[in-house]
């Protein structure tokens, strides 16, 4: 279908058109639904319209568009209420209100001699918009781990060539992380998992869809290595690739950024020893990935230098206690440091 036939403004249909997306699925948050950029960006960036199931079923039997619905339930939610106002040709007072409220006109800014304004992107306030929520929503904690990478840094040395000859792609210390993180969450299902929308019930996952955290110079994206639990390593470092190159390039489609159940990220590569994140609705957990750096331990009583790496799991206290939490930091930790046992 056309965008054309949608309101829109310029720039969202211009954002639209770069990305290859259709304004016909996207819901517009302006004056009689017209179609923002925000409004394309969060589209792209989450791709799904927030509705309850029994609303879904009402709008799909009386044949409405739920594009064109304003939901008033948690988050712009679309609840039976909002159906059936439409159905029976209400109108609310607040969209009477947006549509009567004249545009505002630019403000014009004045030169400071102190700092520069610089405009926060439209990626960076969705992006900012969804962790505000995930703070709101997930009751969280932190458990950190301190991994000896020796045998892992060993093991990628002796099995990088055979990978490269295989599938013509280098693998790079992450994709034996995301590898070891895979095993990890098939022997901890709580880990992998959501919470339903209503929240009275847990969604166990079975299968792993990894997300991995990118930085772009619009912001963050992550995307989605689908059912990665069922991928050989060699198959796993190649689609990892795909999607983030596919990030970087701005080629990314809103589908491959769905469907995670859990996110790793990754900061190593910028030399931090240690951080934590945010969640990533609607998981109810993320790995944070530290540098690994030579550092004195003690082993055997003597005291040695080994490449350690910090690793931090930011949990939903909702479905993980702290046992759990800890028990699947174990787990990864053992992997991690063991690794020719991922290939068994």
């Amino acid at each position: 279908m056309s965008d054309k036939k949608f309101r829109a403004t310029p720039a969202a249909r211009k954002y639209a058109k770069e990305h290859g997306i259709d304004l016909s699925q996207v819901k517009g948050t302006g004056a009689k639904g017209r179609v923002h950029l925000d409004d394309v960006i969060e589209f792209k960036l989450h791709g799904r319209i927030k509705i309850s199931p029994l609303a879904l079923k009402i709008a799909e039997v009386e044949g409405l568009n739920v594009q064109v619905i304003t939901g008033t339930g948690p988050k712009g939610k679309i609840m039976k209420e909002d159906v059936l106002s439409l159905l029976h040709g209400e109108d609310k007072k607040e969209e009477k209100a947006v549509a009567s409220k004249p545009e505002a006109k630019p403000v014009e800014k004045e030169e400071n001699p102190d700092y520069e304004v610089v405009k926060i992107s439209p990626v960076k306030k969705v992006v900012g918009k969804r962790m505000r929520e995930s703070v709101d929503i997930s009751p969280t904690y932190m458990v950190s781990v301190s991994v000896d990478m020796t045998n892992l840094l060993a093991f990628r040395k002796q099995t990088m060539d055979m990978v490269v000859d295989r599938v013509g792609q280098k693998p790079s210390v992450t994709d034996y992380i995301s590898l070891a993180t895979v095993k990890t969450l098939q022997k901890h299902p709580y880990v992998n998992s959501s919470v339903s929308e209503d929240g009275q019930n847990i969604l166990l996952h079975k299968h792993v869809s990894l997300a991995i955290a990118v930085g772009t110079d619009e912001g963050l994206y992550v995307p989605v290595i689908k059912n990665a639990d069922e991928m050989s390593f060699t198959e796993l470092v190649v689609e990892s690739k795909r999607v983030i190159k596919a990030t970087l390039e701005k080629k990314l489609k809103p589908a491959e950024m769905q469907g995670s159940t859990f996110t790793i990220s990754n900061l190593g590569m910028y030399g931090v020893d240690n951080f934590t994140s945010i969640i990533n609705q609607p998981n109810t957990a993320i790995l944070s990935v530290s540098a690994t750096i030579q550092k004195p331990v003690v082993i055997n009583g003597e005291i040695v230098i080994r490449p350690m790496m910090n690793v931090s799991l930011n949990a939903d206290h909702r479905v993980i206690d702290g046992l759990e939490g800890a028990k699947f930091m174990q787990t990864l930790k053992n992997n991690l440091e063991n690794p020719v046992g991922l290939l068994i």
